[in-house]
């Protein structure tokens, strides 16, 4: 166990809070910018790292706040309702954190020594070519999806290790920097299309040793750095428990800005002539009321969801015990049923925006091709979760990752 500091060296949470928020409404302005440039400006990804905003899980003996996802999972929400694609790159920043909290001693060590504010960007899905070499893997490839590539300095990219032939081995994490990488701008897509979501290319980079991570020990919470780090619990919680919540956060926070625009438009905006009851306002018809009930609704019971099972999983390992499979089930399924209820939000209110709803600078239209991406994602997809959750509940065996 490394010893820790007593205090963390960043600002209080209450002052990280107060300055997510105004980066947030800077954010807002340059939304529709952020998808025409494909990936979050600089300077909102700076502001947010001089926050300490993607440092908030961090281990305290490296000047982080060591603190559950939960509170990056609030942050998400007002980044979100401003700018989607930014409130999904930033919790990958910061989720990042926990996760390289998981590797090695020395691998934390390699990125933190050097930046402690380091950027990871990150492809779970096993992909590529290893080859064993001395002291460490030779790795290749392609990986794609690696949100806010273009303003990272690290990668963590999943492949497969070295099997017999015949034989696939087990796969695990690589952990690179960023002078080992190129990026393939790949990425122009109808919903987060300011993620940078682009591929990565890999072509026989060194990887040590210590710069990888074992899939089955990170989805069990049994890592190298939850013993390292006995003090910091959250670090002992299955990785699908953890990062995926982050990512719904996203739909959620998207919906419950859509829905905030939509009351504000509602509430001046008559309807044109031609139409029967031209010149009433929006607000006084019951369809439009019963619209943003449900999208309230909805929204209200997606945060409900998301920051309950998150907090019920850091109290079991708080409490020294382990998430029990059954539980990691019930997090899969609240993650993806809180964005399906986000779904649910934005369609209600979209449909009622009308033609004004079809500009590509209004952040309700916005709101609804990007909740849409996030209901893309395959940890995140009600189809498969749902499927899978309704297996465990049936008591046939559950197929699919949890």
């Amino acid at each position: 166990m490394i010893d820790a500091p007593a205090e963390s060296s960043l600002a209080t949470p209450r002052e990280i809070a107060e300055r997510v928020r105004e980066i947030a409404a800077e954010a807002r302005g340059r939304a529709r910018q952020t998808e025409r440039d494909r990936r979050v400006p600089d300077e909102t990804i700076d502001a947010l790292g001089a926050a300490g905003f993607f440092r908030i899980p961090q281990p305290r003996v490296f000047g982080g706040g060591q603190t559950e996802l939960d509170t990056v999972v609030e942050h998400i929400f007002t980044l979100a309702a401003a700018c989607p694609s930014t409130g999904w790159v930033a919790g990958l920043f910061a989720a990042h954190q926990w996760l390289l909290a998981c590797f090695g001693e020395q691998a934390q060590h390699d990125v933190l020594d050097v930046d402690p504010d380091a950027r990871i960007c990150g492809s779970y899905a096993p992909t590529g070519q290893t080859r064993e070499t001395d002291g460490g893997y030779l790795l290749s490839g392609r990986w794609s999806f690696a949100s806010g590539s273009d303003t990272a300095t690290w990668a963590v990219c999943a492949s497969f290790l070295p099997a017999e032939e015949g034989a696939r081995g087990k796969p695990a994490f690589f952990l690179i920097p960023a002078a080992d990488y190129t990026i393939d701008d790949d990425w122009d897509v109808a919903g987060l299309s300011g993620t940078g979501s682009k591929t990565l290319v890999v072509d026989d980079a060194f990887v040590p040793a210590h710069r990888l991570l074992p899939f089955s020990d990170i989805m069990a919470g049994t890592t190298e750095g939850a013993a390292l780090h006995a003090d910091y619990p959250a670090l002992r919680l299955p990785m699908l428990t953890q990062i995926p919540t982050c990512l719904a956060a996203v739909g959620v926070g998207a919906a419950a800005g859509a829905l905030a625009d939509f009351q504000e438009m509602a509430g001046t905006r008559q309807t044109r002539g031609a139409l029967v009851g031209g010149g009433s306002r929006i607000a006084n018809f019951a369809t439009v009321q019963l619209r943003v009930a449900e999208a309230a609704a909805s929204v209200d019971a997606a945060k409900e969801i998301l920051l309950r099972d998150i907090r019920l999983r850091a109290a079991t390992a708080r409490e020294g015990r382990q998430v029990s499979p059954e539980e990691r089930i019930l997090s899969r399924r609240g993650q993806a049923f809180a964005v399906a209820l986000s779904v649910r939000a934005v369609e209600a209110i979209n449909g009622a925006t009308g033609g004004q709803g079809l500009a590509m600078d209004n952040p309700i239209q916005r709101a609804w091709r990007d909740v849409s991406a996030v209901s893309r994602h395959i940890s995140l997809n009600w189809d498969a979760v749902g499927t899978m959750s309704g297996q465990a509940a049936l008591g046939l065996p559950p197929q699919g990752q949890y």
